[in-house]
């Protein structure tokens, strides 16, 4: 009764097996390059308005604190799949989950 019609709400996801597709993995990981950019305009060019002022704390939170707080797992994830732990923290930094949590689902 919840499975959705091929086509219909889960187009992010390959009916058949739940996978992202490539498009769905690529989205998902340009939203926190987004933010990044929004960081840097935010330091190059201080923001005036409150509310994105606000929003440019709650990114640094995020893209910084969080960020670094999920490098363990995507340490353990990378060489599971032979990825040094070095790039798998410079690309956790960047990108966040979407990058270790995806790794190997945009090229199915």
């Amino acid at each position: 009764m919840n499975t959705p019609r091929p086509g219909s709400h889960r187009a992010s996801a390959d009916t058949s097996t739940g996978v992202p597709s490539r498009a769905t993995v690529l989205a998902l990981r340009s939203i926190p390059v987004v933010g990044w950019v929004f960081l840097i305009v935010g330091v190059v060019r201080p923001l005036r308005a409150r509310w994105l002022r606000v929003a440019f704390w709650i990114d640094v939170v995020l893209s910084v604190g969080v960020h670094a707080a999920q490098i363990p797992a995507a340490r353990k994830v990378a060489a599971d799949r032979g990825i040094s732990a070095r790039r798998a923290a410079v690309m956790t930094m960047l990108l966040g989950a979407t990058w270790w949590k995806t790794l190997g689902e945009g090229e199915r």
